[in-house]
């Protein structure tokens, strides 16, 4: 089992896993090619073992990285690079330790940008918590998103977007109602996922 990292002002590991385990969308996360540092929200932080205080202001990726399953680590970080290169959406899932001390798997859905000469220039994305599901259901892994998109997937790419412009206007209502939405959302594609998976097993 990993090691928790000491973490100043930290939450307790027992109250971050009643937290985790009532909320099951985790938060979101935004990356800069430029720094390739990522930001974070404190449940992703906490969900990757990164101190949630450097996570909003930027860690190096590879604190996110590290965090990722041994086994799984190489398909994500594939899938990911593969992505970013091609300015696309991905939808995957994975295992991470979190400073809870706890493996947990998690739904990641995210979107890359690039620039006129295809050059990755950012990326963000939402995090889902579906450990209680994965340990109920099968295992999902990742599949490129479609450019003819279903609703609900076009629907949380515009919520990332609109969440990310409401941040810069520092508005705290607008801004709780678009973290409410994303995470309305994120339970919804979650949602989605474990019925997929049980009509595949049938």
């Amino acid at each position: 089992m990993p090691k928790m990292k000491q973490h100043q002002n930290r939450t307790c590991p027992e109250a971050f896993q009643r937290a985790l385990d009532a909320l099951d969308v985790i938060g979101r996360w935004e990356w800069d090619a430029a720094t390739d540092l990522a930001r974070s929200d404190t449940f992703v932080a906490l969900l990757f073992d990164v101190d949630p205080v450097e996570a909003e202001t930027g860690v190096p990726i590879t604190e996110y990285v590290n965090a990722i399953h041994a086994e799984d680590r190489e398909r994500v970080v594939n899938l990911i690079r593969s992505n970013a290169r091609e300015g696309s959406t991905y939808l995957t899932e994975y295992r991470v330790h979190s400073a809870d001390g706890r493996t947990r798997w998690v739904l990641s859905r995210g979107r890359f940008n690039s620039d006129h000469v295809g050059r990755p220039v950012g990326g963000s994305g939402i995090l889902v918590d579906v450990t209680q599901m994965r340990m109920n259901e099968g295992t999902f892994f990742e599949a490129e998103i479609n450019p003819a998109e279903p609703p609900l997937e076009r629907a949380a790419d515009h919520a990332m977007a609109a969440q990310q412009a409401i941040v810069e206007l520092q508005d705290p209502v607008l801004k709780s109602q678009a973290d409410a939405l994303l995470l309305g959302l994120g339970r919804k594609l979650a949602e989605q996922e474990v019925q997929g998976q049980r009509k595949s097993m049938n």
